[in-house]
């Protein structure tokens, strides 16, 4: 039995740990809810669903209170002292006897800057870049392309500014749903005003609800439709031609490689109707301004890279690129996404998103750490998980689910257990956890201080609520420990003040910013010296790549990874409003949980009707990867020839049907497009 104090609560303002949004949010214990407070993007004090219910987790009975050891194939509790022992052991073996380099770090883009900075300065102390976080599972290929392109893999624009776009031209995102106090509160209402709201998905969610145009694009078709898009601005004189000539280069070889793009076979190939195209392009070609923003529906895809350099395209010919109320702007998923990757945990990049392999960059990093990182760029997520028993023994993963959220889940499962030594630190015996050889119970976002980033680039406090459970201890205590215990280097921070001064000295995007100068507010990167609180929109006068000009690219349709055989339909996958991610909290939540209590397979009224399927009745959903079974959803809110299946479950897995085909830039898998067949469960 555990001696620890009862559980005390103070109501502090912190920030929502869903969405990349960043709502404030206070705990009223009262109610056991979550209550807005007037943050800086959810000025109103507005919040959705999961912020009312984000401290929900954190007071489940199944929530890991103490450490735990694996004894004779079962887990025990454990003192912390011998917890973290193993740890060490089990990290040094591994790295004595096969290297550096046979260690992997998963870090947490559900954790704090802070948080993440350490982790991935232990990964470098340890001598490896093996080191990256679940943003390689969904905007990998976006930071990949509006880096190259533009210098910075974030929005080009800020929540304040968008709403002054004549067009909104939505791509692979369900805002409505995802990140509804973006919607609610920054589109819809320009919406309202007027704003022309253009909405490429495969299916007609509530985003679809308030747009003008829809175009229902088929799994993995997204370049010829964006190609075509692009032929329209030519052939009806739509581009800006001041902009092209100042700011973009190599526009006679882009004109040339659509020379041959007939607009009405690639939106038949697409899926969509030719006129509403040409009507979209019209109207994104002739606003004054228009903003574009993507999701995983483009992202998710093993040509994700080229499908986001697509978009861009647009944005450079029209020269919405550089004012208020343009731009292209990615939508984050998990409330630090955008801060996780910004302060280094990644496997190329240095905090900053300096590579690995810039000797500057190393030894002025080298000068704060006292030792130099590595210079050979490591594995990524899916890249690591496939090397478990052959070039990588032992891992640490960090609050995050591989064993849930990475494709082809039946391999990665098989591939856990070829680990020699695996620890978990997380707050529920995951799908992870359950392979893991030690598992350390960290702390919510409600017990811990720390700073996130959300994704317009703005840098805010989190700040405790709760005391601790039990024997579960602060993520970022647990981290300095095994830090000092594992390395040479000093770990000693007095809390996460210190580590963001310190980060702030390594990474050129934060410099300039003070954690206590944050206070309530904000400070947005880049912040230049003098700067109140950072600059807003990018690429005004210059690209972030230091150059006026950047190039317009050739993009070229690449098949999806997986052909339709004869009778074969396309998965697609995605979220809900009432759901997060790999689902452990919404599966331990009622209030996050949908009221049908599983999953259902959304599928068009004519594939139902070719196989013999009818709404609600159970159906198997299979392919040579693994086989679900669930209730069939007969709508044609999905578009013929796809199906449409949330990964918020563990039963039903969806990722045991995903494909792990990765773009050969980003790395990234393609969950959007999976050929799988669909039958009654007999």
């Amino acid at each position: 039995m555990s001696d620890a104090p009862e559980r005390a609560y103070e109501p502090r303002k912190s920030i929502c740990p869903f969405c990349g949004v960043g709502c404030g949010v206070v705990y009223n214990h009262e109610t056991g809810k979550g209550t807005g407070w007037e943050a800086p993007v959810n000025t109103r004090g507005e919040l959705c669903p999961k912020g009312v219910a984000a401290f929900e987790p954190g007071e489940h009975e199944d929530r890991l209170t103490q450490p735990l050891v694996r004894e004779n194939g079962q887990f025990v509790t454990a003192p912390w002292e011998e917890a973290i022992a193993r740890v060490v052991e089990g990290l040094e073996a591994a790295r004595e006897t096969h290297g550096p380099e046979s260690l992997a770090f998963f870090s947490s883009s559900n954790c704090t800057n802070e948080e993440n900075y350490l982790f991935q300065k232990i990964a470098r102390a340890l001598g490896t870049n093996n080191v990256d976080n679940c943003a390689r599972l969904c905007h990998s290929s976006t930071v990949t392309a509006m880096a190259e392109r533009f210098g910075a893999g974030a929005m080009t624009n800020t929540l304040e500014d968008i709403p002054e776009a004549d067009v909104f031209l939505v791509t692979g995102a369900n805002p409505a749903e995802q990140h509804p106090v973006i919607f609610n509160s920054y589109l819809g209402p320009a919406i309202q005003d007027g704003t022309t709201l253009i909405h490429v998905d495969p299916r007609d969610n509530k985003t679809t609800n308030a747009a003008d145009i829809h175009l229902p694009v088929s799994p993995g078709y997204d370049i010829p439709l964006l190609n075509a898009l692009a032929k329209v601005l030519l052939e009806e004189d739509l581009v800006e031609d001041s902009f092209v000539a100042e700011r973009t280069t190599r526009f006679e070889e882009f004109v040339d490689s659509l020379a041959d793009v007939d607009v009405e076979a690639n939106a038949d190939l697409a899926g969509v109707d030719p006129e509403k195209l040409r009507a979209a392009a019209r109207a994104y070609g002739e606003a004054d301004r228009a903003a574009a923003f993507t999701g995983m529906g483009m992202s998710q895809h093993h040509c994700g890279t080229d499908n986001v350099r697509a978009l861009l395209n647009l944005a450079l010919l029209t020269g919405n690129v550089g004012k208020r109320g343009t731009g292209v702007n990615p939508l984050r998923g998990q409330n630090n996404v955008q801060g996780a990757n910004d302060v280094g945990a990644r496997p190329a990049d240095l905090p900053g998103y300096e590579s690995v392999t810039d000797e500057a960059a190393r030894e002025r990093v080298a000068a704060v750490w006292g030792f130099e990182p590595p210079s050979t760029p490591g594995l990524t997520e899916v890249e690591l998980t496939h090397e478990f028993g052959d070039s990588v023994h032992a891992a640490f993963v960090f609050a995050e689910n591989p064993g849930l959220t990475e494709p082809n889940l039946n391999r990665v499962r098989r591939e856990f257990d070829e680990l020699d030594f695996l620890v978990v630190q997380d707050l529920f015996m995951t799908e992870t956890a359950e392979h893991a050889d030690v598992i350390l119970p960290g702390s919510t976002w409600a017990e811990k201080a720390g700073s996130v980033t959300n994704t317009d680039r703005q840098v805010m406090r989190m700040r405790p609520n709760a005391s601790l459970p039990g024997d579960a201890r602060r993520d970022l205590d647990i981290l300095r420990e095994i830090g000092e215990r594992l390395t040479d280097v000093s770990f000693d921070y007095d809390g996460p003040g210190e580590v963001f001064d310190e980060m702030t000295t390594v990474n050129p995007l934060y410099e300039g910013m003070a954690y206590a100068d944050i206070g309530e507010g904000s400070l947005r990167w880049p912040f230049p010296a003098g700067a109140d609180d950072g600059v807003g929109v990018l690429h005004e006068d210059t690209f972030a790549t230091g150059d006026r000009t950047t190039p317009l690219l050739p993009v070229e349709h690449v098949p999806p990874a997986d052909d339709l055989g004869e009778g074969e339909l396309a998965l697609t996958t995605g979220r809900v409003l009432q759901h997060f991610n790999s689902g452990a909290f919404s599966r331990r939540s009622e209030t996050l949980v949908r009221m049908r209590g599983e999953d259902v397979l959304e599928m068009h009224p004519a594939d139902a009707d070719d196989r013999g399927i009818e709404d609600g009745e159970r159906v198997a959903v299979e392919n040579d990867r693994g086989l679900v079974e669930v209730a069939a959803a007969v709508s044609p809110i999905i578009t013929q020839g796809s199906v449409f299946l949330t990964f918020h479950y563990s039963d039903p897995a969806t990722n045991d049907l995903t494909g792990d085909a990765l773009d050969p830039e980003a790395k990234i898998p393609e969950y959007k497009h999976s050929a799988v067949t669909v039958r009654p469960v007999e």
